[in-house]
C-alpha cells in the first residue's frame, strides 16, 4: 500500500499590510501617553490640576462602597497578583513540555521577567516625580506616581491570560481577554476610590505596562499550543 506523503505544517501567513501597522501604533501611542502624563505631573501642568479634582470627586463618591474598593484595591498586591501569575507560568510550562512545543521556555521566561522589571521601572519614576499622594490613609506621603499596585496587576493578570489564552478551549479565550481590562479597571477604581493613587497614577502604570506584556505576547508566539486541535501539538499560527 502506497504511504501517504509526508505533510509538514506551512508557515503561517504574513498580516495584512494594514494589520501589522497595528502595534507599532500602539506602543508609540502608550509612549506617547506616558511621556505626557510624566510632563504634565511633574510641571504642574492643568492635566495634573484635572486629575486631582477627578481623584478627589471619586474618593468622595458612594458608587462604589469602601468595603468593595478594598478589596478591589488588594488585587493589585503583589501578595494576591503574582501567585497567580506563579499558577499560570506552571501550567503553561507543564502544557507547553508535553505537547512538544519550540522554545516552551520563551513565554513563561519573558512572563517572569516583566513580572520582576515591574519594581524595576516603578521605583525610580516614584522617585524622580515624587508626587505627593491624595487625601486619605497615605496623605502626606510623596512617591505616588505611577501606581505599583496598577502595574503589578496588569502585567500579572495580563501576562497570565496571555499564558493561558492558547490553552484554553476557544469559546472560551474571548471571554478571559475581557476579563482582564475589566479587572485592572477595576482595581483601579478601587485605589482611587480609597485615596491610595490619583487616577493619573494608574494610566501611567497601565502604559508602561502594556510595553511590558507586548513582550510577553510576542514571546507567546514561539510556542502557541491550540488545544482545539485533536493532535493538541503547537499550533504553526501564531
Amino acid at each position: 500500500m502506497p504511504r501517504a506523503p509526508h505533510s509538514t505544517p506551512s508557515a503561517p501567513p504574513a498580516p495584512p499590510a494594514h494589520l501589522a501597522l497595528v502595534t507599532p501604533l500602539v506602543l508609540i501611542a502608550l509612549i506617547a501617553l506616558l511621556a505626557l502624563c510624566t510632563w504634565q505631573i511633574a510641571a504642574h501642568g492643568p492635566l495634573r490640576s484635572y486629575d486631582e479634582r477627578l481623584g478627589r470627586a471619586i474618593a468622595g463618591s458612594a458608587l462604589l462602597p469602601s468595603p468593595v474598593a478594598e478589596f478591589l484595591a488588594d488585587l493589585g498586591n503583589t501578595a494576591v497578583a503574582v501567585p497567580v501569575l506563579a499558577v499560570a507560568l506552571g501550567r503553561a510550562v507543564w502544557c507547553a513540555r508535553g505537547a512538544g512545543a519550540p522554545r516552551w521556555w520563551l513565554p513563561p521566561l519573558t512572563a517572569a521577567v516583566a513580572m520582576a522589571a515591574v519594581p524595576a521601572l516603578v521605583v525610580p519614576f516614584k522617585a524622580l516625580i515624587d508626587r505627593p499622594g491624595p487625601p486619605g490613609p497615605l496623605a502626606g506621603e510623596t512617591g505616588f506616581f505611577p501606581s505599583g499596585h496598577a502595574a503589578t496587576a496588569a502585567v500579572a493578570y495580563g501576562a497570565a491570560a496571555l499564558l493561558l489564552h492558547p490553552l484554553l478551549r476557544p469559546r472560551l479565550r474571548r471571554p478571559l481577554l475581557v476579563a482582564v481590562p475589566v479587572l485592572n479597571l477595576a482595581v483601579a477604581a478601587g485605589l482611587v476610590r480609597r485615596g491610595y493613587h490619583w487616577p493619573l497614577d494608574t494610566v501611567a502604570s497601565w502604559c508602561l505596562s502594556g510595553l511590558l506584556l507586548w513582550a510577553v505576547a510576542r514571546a507567546s508566539r514561539w510556542n502557541r499550543v491550540d488545544r482545539s486541535s485533536p493532535s493538541g501539538r503547537p499550533s504553526p499560527s501564531g
